[in-house]
This record gives structure tokens, C-alpha cells and sequence, in this order.
């Protein structure tokens, strides 16, 4: 897990930030008491806060039942983030070409603490249940994207929390056992997770690497277990790492 200092006089718009990150799609309500508790705040300074962001729209107040959630505000910032992302709009056509060729879905993801965001993504010919995630966070430990991550990125398994939670009967939890797989992605260059995420869904990524050679974002494509066996994933693993090839000049 990564420990930040936070820089001086910013404890009030950082306890603000971490209570707006307590929503989650398992979560999308609270009450004031539920958020005090997980906060680790009194209620006094939790409702002050909670005032504050909602006189600006980012938190939402439900007149029946007094619970909290995001509001219309956030939504409009998280609209305008990804229409004024340069990463987004160049790896686009990259993404269309995958999804294209591989018939499959193909994302970009960005790390976000010790989980994944979906910055864009790209349907392929075939359905996919999962597909239409943009602005979705999964866990690192869970997906192709987030293990890429763990292999390439100077940070490695310091981006995993402490207490690493099971999505599916597939799921490694252990670090030590995730340590190893981050060995044989690093000698293939790409990450594969089957039936980690979901039951039945298979992923394969890359890493994008920055101008410096910094690791940036994260390319993969995904589709039902049934569809990508071993040979598959060997093919869809090549065809990402030539995709990022091309890529990485650009950053």
C-alpha cells in the first residue's frame, strides 16, 4: 500500500476527497453515521464537510431516507476529464484496431491508487456482457491491466492493499503467489488473468510506457474464457505488445 505524506494546510480538501471516494458501485449511498464511522471522523466535522461539497453538487442528499450520494457535479468533472484527455484520444484508433482484429472488447486503463480505471473502451463483433465499464474501477491484484501494472511499474507490489479480497474462487490473494506470476509476465510482457475478475471472463494486457520509459496506462482485450484458451491468449498477448510498441513513442 502506498504511503503519502500530505502536503501542509491541505487535511480539509483531502478528508473532503477521501469521503467522496467512500461511494462505490456496491455502496452508492450513506449515511451520515456510515461515513463518520468509515471516515474515521467525528460527525460534527463529517457533516461540515459533507455541507461544503454539497453546496458545489459533488454530494447529493436523499430528503427521505438522509442518506448521501455522488452528485450531478462530480458527473459533469468525470465527463469533461475524459473528453480532455490526450491519453484517451490518441490510443483510441489503437483501440478500434484491437477490438477489430480480436473480434473482442478492448480497454485503456489507468492506475488509480491500488485499483484499475477504465479510461476507454472499445466494443469488438462479439457481445460481452462487461463491456460499457468507462469510468469502472476493478482491483489491481484481479485484473490482466492491474498485474501488468505490478510487473512494469517502478511502485511493483507496493500498489497492493494490506488485505487482498477474493472477486471470484479464482482470485490470487496471496502476494506471494502474485509475485510469481509477476515473474512470468515480465519475461512473456504481457498479463493475463483468467476468471479472476468474473466467472467465465478472460483478459489479456500490456503496459503503455511514457516518453522517460515511466509505465503510464494499460491496454487489454477481453472477452468470455470460453473463447480466449491458452493459444488465444498467446496470440492476443503478442498483438498487444506490438499495439503498445507503436504506442509508446508517442508518450
Amino acid at each position: 500500500m502506498i504511503d503519502k505524506k500530505p502536503p501542509q494546510g491541505a487535511q480539509a480538501a483531502l478528508r473532503a476527497i477521501r469521503l467522496l471516494k467512500l461511494f462505490t458501485s456496491e455502496k452508492p449511498e450513506m449515511t451520515l453515521a456510515e461515513m463518520s464511522r468509515a471516515a474515521g471522523l467525528n460527525k460534527t466535522t463529517t457533516h461540515r464537510l459533507l455541507r461544503a461539497l454539497q453546496s458545489e453538487s459533488l454530494i447529493e442528499r436523499n430528503p427521505v431516507t438522509s442518506a448521501y450520494s455522488l452528485g450531478p457535479g462530480l458527473m459533469a468533472l468525470g465527463v469533461q476529464a475524459l473528453a480532455s484527455s490526450d491519453l484517451r484520444r490518441r490510443v483510441r484508433p489503437m483501440l478500434r484496431a484491437l477490438a477489430g482484429e480480436s473480434g473482442e472488447t478492448a480497454t485503456l486503463e489507468v492506475p488509480v491508487e491500488s485499483s484499475m480505471l477504465i479510461l476507454d473502451e472499445v466494443a469488438g463483433q462479439h457481445v460481452l456482457q462487461s463491456a460499457g465499464n468507462v469510468g469502472t474501477i476493478w482491483p489491481l491484484h484481479a485484473t490482466s491491466t492491474g498485474k501488468a501494472f505490478l510487473a512494469f511499474d517502478e511502485l511493483g507490489l507496493e500498489r497492493l492493499d494490506a488485505d487482498l479480497q477474493p472477486l471470484t474462487g479464482s482470485t490470487l490473494v496471496s502476494k506471494e503467489l502474485i509475485q510469481r506470476q509477476v515473474a512470468d509476465i515480465r519475461r512473456r510482457g504481457y498479463a493475463v488473468s483468467v476468471d479472476e475478475l468474473e466467472d467465465g471472463f478472460t483478459a489479456v494486457a500490456t503496459v503503455i510506457r511514457g516518453a522517460l520509459g515511466d509505465v503510464q496506462a494499460a491496454l487489454s482485450i477481453g472477452g468470455p474464457t470460453r473463447r480466449i484458451n491458452a493459444a488465444r491468449r498467446a496470440e492476443l498477448g503478442v498483438s498487444l505488445c506490438r499495439a503498445a510498441a507503436r504506442l509508446n513513442p508517442e508518450y
